[in-house]
């Protein structure tokens, strides 16, 4: 298959990224992976083409601010009550079934 004249990556050169990253692909995937990164890298050309003198790099395009609470502490249940509720109970302390293979 012959590229067009004003391809930005040839069908050879996605070959061999493909071959680089050790994905082998059918002729139908190179055929669409040369047009959908020859579609990539012309935007990437478009995107360096912008005029961005006097802008400053930011990491978000919006300033962004933590709302975060006061640490106040407020009212909290009984530990007595809760732990007549649980299932299990041992040294005053939810008991819960052992973990990551630890004998009880």
């Amino acid at each position: 298959m012959t590229e067009p004249p004003t391809a930005r990556i040839s069908r050879d050169e996605v070959v061999q990224v493909a071959r680089l990253a050790r994905l082998e692909l059918t002729d139908e995937e190179l055929d669409l992976f040369t047009g959908q990164l020859a579609g990539i890298l012309e935007h990437a050309e478009d995107v360096e083409a912008l005029d961005v003198e006097g802008i400053e790099p930011t990491s978000h395009p919006f300033d962004l601010v933590n709302v975060l609470r006061a640490d106040v502490v407020g009212p909290t249940l009984d530990r007595d009550e809760v732990l007549t509720q649980a299932p299990a109970v041992e040294s005053n302390r939810f008991k819960v079934p052992p973990v990551l293979g630890e004998e009880p």
